[in-house]
């Protein structure tokens, strides 16, 4: 195998590099919040040169908008359990387990943080709502195939995710299985 295929594999260090700045800004907005800190200290805390994160991200805004779409999508994929109330009771379940966790509160709050924020801040909501409204759509996309009716998917965000997300910004957990079903079974 020479150099160049090394480079090129799947899980190597550029996987590693990416997953310890991520780690480093998650670190970050959990001990100082958003925009109290700089490129340059996310490079030190992630044992990685400036010139790195510049280069493959190009400014601190995509690198949040990335870390935000990488941590919310990876630890809720779309379930599917031959069912809408099953798919949606698992998908809610998933994304409360990721914004309960350890980095949860830090997630979120770094995706409401780059809604607000001025003009891009507005892009990099936009994509995080984009991105989570097309994932939801292939679930009820599907659901409607098996010839359910399914809701809207700005009404999965209203009715089942938001309520989640407002009670862990407020510091109201655990989001019990109880509280997750009900919001589910309301909405449905």
């Amino acid at each position: 195998m020479n150099e160049r295929q090394r480079a090129r594999r799947p899980g190597g260090r550029s996987a590693r590099v990416g997953e310890q700045v991520h780690q480093a800004v998650t670190d970050l907005i959990s001990e100082r919040g958003y925009g109290n800190f700089t490129v340059g200290e996310v490079a030190a805390r992630a044992g990685v040169a400036d010139s790195s994160i510049y280069r493959r991200w190009g400014s601190l805004e995509t690198l949040l908008t990335d870390v935000a779409l990488t941590r919310l999508n990876a630890q809720s994929p779309m379930p599917d359990t031959g069912s809408l109330a099953g798919d949606l009771r698992t998908y809610a379940a998933q994304v409360a387990r990721e914004i309960t966790g350890p980095d949860g509160l830090a997630v979120v709050r770094l995706a409401v943080a780059l809604s607000s924020n001025g003009q891009q801040g507005l892009q990099a909501g936009e994509d995080l709502r984009d991105e989570r409204t097309r994932q939801l759509q292939s679930m009820l996309d599907r659901a409607r195939d098996r010839g359910e009716h399914a809701p809207d998917a700005f009404d999965v965000l209203d009715h089942i995710l938001a309520p989640m997300y407002i009670r862990v910004l407020f510091g109201m957990v655990p989001l019990t299985p109880d509280y997750i079903d009900g919001l589910v079974d309301r909405m449905l």
